[in-house]
């Protein structure tokens, strides 16, 4: 891999694709301004500008060159200032593949390198490379002759061991779909997106498909409620299924291999020394039927690989097969300590307290523009709030076995986490006045998160005197 290599063609059309992504709002705007009597003129400008965003897009793809070399990944690129980019073999944290629809037609993929030091984006992105490229490319500058030569001595079932794989059931993948919870997801993009198009709709349109609605009857607009909730469940169920379909997680020597994705095919690498702690997470919905998600928090990284994808260890899996999996995977982690150290009963009605604030805000903006239903929210509301506050007592706690620290909190989902005293950061002790009449205070750990920022963990309300247990133990002071 000496040669200097382009990247494919298909390049191209991922930089016009980029290029007016980056420019859409403008191009919105511009449209709205001069829809009226300038709309020639904005669609004369907008013709040029996008043969200006053709010829750059083909330059940039010209320009652009990769070679491996003296262990060193080399990148050179820039139309008219010519930048150079060494990034050495030792220095790489993970190298992940994603091919989107468009990759997938022209058997292509995307390869992402990531170093300790990538910040809000990867530290270097391949858009388009064949996949056999993209598979040579990655084994080049992750594995070592010697360990090739060190695997290539093992059977293929004594590898098959070495190398423990598990892949997602299509149930599992069904039931994951179901208990989302993404339902909430999809009506709040609904409404933001209803939001912006409102302004286009003619007013006299809007007030008679108000009119007509009203005319239906309450029956056939509950009818039709129904029908679009079961519609948006049917569409987060597809979009999990799409999103985690054939997740697989495999463990190498140094490694945890992930890969998933219907539509779009993602392949992420996720170092074991980079792991700084193991979550077992519960949904209100899964919690009852006795579903998990594992996740970890991974130090470094960007945002190039989009919504908590190297934190997915595993989508959902029956609560009692963590411990297995753990040892499996993640051994360190394995022997979950389920017997915490509870909240003292005088913290409840703090818990109880802060819980009832949201609600209490969601019944003032109800009463501010639905005054005369506002018993009905008043009601549930105030139960619900609670009741999750009740919740947020009952399962927060902590133990500590060695170095190992378990803390378990719930904001909604019900969050375990397990982590190391060599993974902490710091250590915050927090107490107002009341808590100091109360004997209670608060602590909050930190570890290295994403992009090398700080991801905390708090536990609010904790006895005073176990609080500084916790700082003393974190202190190493007997």
């Amino acid at each position: 891999m000496f040669e200097a290599k382009r990247l494919h063609p298909a390049a191209i059309i991922f930089n016009l694709i980029k290029t007016i992504r980056e420019f859409l709002f403008a191009i919105i705007l511009g449209f709205i301004t001069f829809r009226d009597e300038s709309l020639l003129y904005f669609g004369l400008i907008l013709a040029g500008l996008v043969i200006i965003f053709i010829v750059s897009s083909v330059l940039t793809w010209y320009r652009y060159t990769y070679r491996i070399e003296d262990d060193e990944l080399r990148i050179e690129y820039g139309v008219f200032i010519r930048k150079k980019r060494y990034i050495s073999k030792n220095r790489i944290q993970s190298i992940d593949l994603t091919s989107g629809i468009i990759h997938r037609i022209f058997k292509l993929t995307k390869v992402q390198i990531e170093t300790a030091g990538s910040g809000t984006s990867a530290e270097a992105s391949l858009s388009a490379v064949k996949l056999a490229e993209g598979e040579a490319l990655r084994t080049e500058l992750k594995t070592s002759a010697s360990r090739q030569a060190a695997e290539g001595e093992f059977p293929e079932e004594i590898a098959e061991e070495l190398n423990p794989s598990s892949t997602i059931s299509f149930k599992r993948l069904f039931i994951a779909g179901t208990t989302s919870g993404s339902i909430g997801v999809i009506m709040a993009l609904a409404a933001a997106g209803f939001s912006e198009l409102e302004q286009f709709i003619p007013e006299s349109f809007y007030d008679e498909t108000l009119e007509w609605v009203i005319g239906l009857g309450i029956i056939i607009v509950m009818a039709m409620a129904i029908f679009i909730l079961l519609l948006l469940w049917l569409l987060g169920i597809a979009g999990t299924m799409i999103k985690y379909g054939k997740f697989t997680i495999t463990k190498t020597e140094n490694e945890l291999f992930i890969t998933r994705g219907l539509l779009e095919k993602k392949q992420s690498t996720i170092p074991l020394k980079r792991i700084q702690a193991v979550g077992i997470q519960e949904s209100v919905i899964r919690q009852p039927l006795g579903y998990v998600t594992v996740f970890a928090e991974i130090a470094g990284g960007s945002m190039d690989k989009g919504e908590d994808f190297s934190s997915i260890l595993f989508p959902i899996m029956k609560r009692d097969e963590v411990e297995l999996f753990l040892e499996t995977f993640l051994p360190d982690y394995a022997g979950i300590q389920h017997e915490l150290t509870p909240l003292p009963r005088r913290a409840r009605k703090f818990y109880i307290l802060r819980s009832s604030v949201l609600f209490l805000l969601i019944v003032a903006v109800v009463a501010t523009f639905l005054p005369s239903f506002v018993w009905v929210p008043i009601l549930l509301l105030m139960v619900g709030g609670i009741f999750l506050g009740w919740l947020r007592h009952r399962d927060g706690g902590f133990n500590v076995e060695g170095q190992r620290l378990t803390i378990r909190h719930r904001v909604f989902s019900r969050n375990t986490i397990m982590l190391y005293h060599k993974r902490i950061q710091a250590f915050e002790k927090k107490q107002h006045k009341v808590q100091r009449l109360q004997r209670l205070a608060s602590m909050t750990l930190s570890i290295v998160g994403t992009m090398g920022t700080g991801t905390h963990f708090t536990i609010k309300d904790l006895e005073e005197t176990h609080t500084d247990e916790l700082s003393d133990w974190y202190s190493r002071r007997n």
